[in-house]
């Protein structure tokens, strides 16, 4: 069962816009389990290093990301992604579920409590960014559908539309629809949220719109953008990047320093927006969210299950 993520910020207590953008330097100051309003959030900074956290701009969030419906490129989704149209929008729940159907997405917005979640984002490549999203738990929404006792495992799928999505139009690499797959007490994990925006803003296209998986402890590739469906199922889903490359990308995919990618370290990462002569910084077990998630994964053997 979820428990409730205690939060006792505002919007009100989340930096505002022109301060970011400024690059003004937040200091890591009282930690808060996981990071809800700038204050609380835990930190590499002061936490890991003794130097200040500086989050990044809505830029850097929005400018530089990988969304490969639109091309490989980091720049290549705030280039293209304007094509995509996310009105109207649906989300199709079927599988292990009390109530499937195919659900409007401002009904569920008006079913779901929205709240500010400031969380680190690891990449695998080894590039890190910290992200103010807005979003709801994903228990709610499962809660909300009616989960049946037979289902261990939540399956997604990201939107399937060529003509807007100019990548999924080439052949050969990736077999689209992109999918994506939790164990069902990852999903239920009151850390792991759906986004539907980010700095008090709409999602914007290249990041996701309207609606995203969120999971601050997996690298980013797991957090599927573009949500189209989601599957309750008693079977482990497949999933994108295990299916083109099983021996780089297993299903789980933890943040885990001592673990590497087979053509690369993953013990340090490099901040996105640090500067040209930046040095890397140390990256933490679970992507500094090891209190919060450690439990969901003891007695597993971390390096066969990565």
């Amino acid at each position: 069962m979820a428990y409730r993520w205690k939060n006792d910020l505002s919007p009100g207590d989340v930096t505002p816009e022109a301060v970011w953008m400024n690059r003004r330097r937040i200091m890591a100051g009282a930690v808060a389990g996981a990071g809800l309003g700038l204050a609380g959030l835990p930190g590499r900074g002061l936490a890991a290093t003794g130097d200040a956290l500086e989050p990044n701009s809505y830029e850097d969030i929005t400018s530089y990301n990988n969304f490969y419906e639109f091309g490989t490129d980091k720049g290549d989704p705030v280039k293209y992604a304007g094509a995509l149209t996310t009105e109207p929008w649906s989300v199709e729940v079927d599988g292990m579920v009390e109530r499937p159907g195919r659900y409007d997405f401002a009904d569920i917005m008006a079913q779901m409590t929205v709240e500010e979640r400031i969380y680190r984002l690891r990449c695998v490549e080894a590039w890190s960014m910290v992200v103010p999203w807005q979003g709801f738990e994903l228990a709610d929404l499962l809660n909300w559908v009616g989960v049946r006792p037979e289902a261990k495992y939540v399956a997604f799928e990201t939107l399937y539309r060529p003509e807007e999505m100019r990548a999924q139009r080439q052949r050969g690499g990736i077999d689209w629809p992109y999918r994506e797959g939790l164990r069902l007490d990852e999903a239920m994990h009151p850390l792991t949220i759906m986004a539907t925006g980010l700095y008090g803003k709409p999602m914007p296209n290249q990041n996701g719109a309207p609606i995203r998986l969120v999971v601050p402890w997996k690298y980013g590739f797991k957090s599927i953008k573009s949500v189209v469906k989601i599957t309750l199922t008693d079977s482990e889903p497949e999933t994108t990047w295990n299916m083109l490359q099983p021996s780089e990308y297993g299903f789980y995919a933890n943040v885990n320093p001592n673990v590497d990618h087979p053509r690369w370290s993953q013990a340090r990462e490099r901040v996105v927006g640090g500067g040209l002569f930046a040095s890397k910084q140390p990256t933490l077990m679970f992507n500094g969210y090891e209190d919060d998630v450690a439990a969901l994964y003891e007695g597993m053997d971390l390096e066969r299950f990565y």
